[in-house]
């Protein structure tokens, strides 16, 4: 019998006070009110469907992790939260332990909510604070201040959360190597459990692809993530993903499960997911993207389902694994892509001989040379 990975579920809310300059996410801007009690009912639809498409209630896999993105999801009344939590676990029973992340903005309004959230299942919150600079904070588009981030890192604190985190990035629009080390310094003094600590990108489609700013060169980024790992690491920080740094056993369980090529169910909006079907393939599904399409009723949630093709399982499988910094097991990618390590071995020789990989009888792990060639070392799985 097949092996199936642990189940995850990702929930997607689409809207937002404003769309930021810098996103690529399927969000969008407010405009009145959102139609809670109608969106929470799609999503519940939306994975009825998937329980009966694939069969879930026949592999009796538990859900192991929950994450809310978008969005905002802290828009969202915590009476909605706790009802959607309500109605999945009734539809997939989860484990003891699960872990329930919601994102949250620091603004004063959702911050108060913070309590009634875990009143209402999350266990964790992943806090938007981006900059703790007041005009970085207003190139992003971002809506708070530096002191409402700070309270809303506080009030986690208070109210008995099992981890959260806070979401900092790098490399913004005129910013130097101190400015960004103030940040991160700041974030630490916070003593969050958890720090995504991620490099600004330029992604298509978004206004800072059309208009540009001026990001650091280089030089000073490197600068900044060879000073700020260093800073990270004696407060005490472990970086276990290349973006992802946290106290010894707070991890995040959710992103550890997509890295190490797990199964997630993805409802709502524009959401994703991969799932191992019984008979060993694979599939990849999205789900209509803008919310008036997906709330219509006469059209299925459902955008497209696709199977990943053999060929294509290695590169999928290490493009996510070689992310995390402990080991990967080969028996991993043996049970998680139904390949045998013949299928990659010529790759892995060559990785071997360019020392972008060491191996043992059980593990690969990508040394400190294949991180920085990490492209390179993932597209000659391609």
């Amino acid at each position: 019998m097949k092996i199936l990975p642990p189940l995850s579920l990702y929930i997607h809310i689409p809207w937002c006070v404003q769309k930021c300059p810098y996103c690529d996410f399927n969000s969008h801007a407010l405009k009145g009110n959102i139609p809670e009690q109608q969106y929470i009912n799609a999503l519940v639809e939306d994975l009825e469907q998937d329980i009966s498409r694939y069969q879930l209630t026949d592999d009796a896999r538990l859900l192991q992790s929950i994450f809310i993105g978008g969005g905002t999801p802290s828009l969202i009344d915590p009476s909605y939260i706790g009802q959607l939590l309500s109605e999945v676990n009734q539809r997939i029973p989860f484990t003891k332990d699960i872990e329930i992340t919601m994102e949250a903005n620091p603004g004063t309004i959702e911050a108060a909510r913070f309590a009634e959230y875990r009143q209402a299942g999350v266990t964790r919150i992943s806090i938007g604070v981006q900059s703790f600079q007041q005009d970085k904070l207003k190139r992003l588009g971002r809506i708070h201040g530096q002191s409402e981030a700070k309270k809303a890192a506080q009030l986690a604190h208070q109210i008995g959360l099992n981890s959260f985190n806070l979401d900092l990035m790098h490399g913004l629009p005129d910013q130097t190597v101190e400015e960004a080390l103030s940040d991160l310094q700041q974030a630490i003094e916070l003593e969050p459990p958890h720090l995504s600590w991620y490099q600004l990108t330029i992604e298509p489609n978004t206004l800072f692809h059309s208009r540009p700013p001026t990001l650091p060169d280089d030089d000073a980024l490197w600068d900044i993530f060879e000073q700020g790992h260093k800073i990270l690491t004696e407060a005490g920080y472990q970086q276990y993903e290349i973006s992802g740094y946290s106290k010894p056993g707070y991890q995040c369980q959710h992103n550890l499960n997509y890295w190490r090529f797990g199964d997630y169910l993805g409802i709502g909006c524009g959401a994703h997911g991969k799932l191992t079907l019984a008979d060993g393939r694979i599939m990849r599904t999205a789900k209509v993207k803008h919310p008036k399409g997906y709330l219509n009723m006469l059209k299925p949630y459902l955008d497209s389902e696709n199977y990943v093709d053999d060929v294509d399982k290695p590169f999928e499988f290490f493009m996510n694994r070689f992310r995390l910094v402990e080991p990967c097991p080969k028996e991993e990618f043996v049970e998680r892509t139904g390949l045998p390590i013949s299928a990659v071995q010529e790759t892995i020789s060559w990785a071997l001989e360019k020392q972008y990989l060491i191996e043992d009888e059980t593990t690969w792990t990508v040394t400190a040379k294949g991180k920085l060639f990490l492209n390179d070392l993932l597209e000659a799985f391609m």
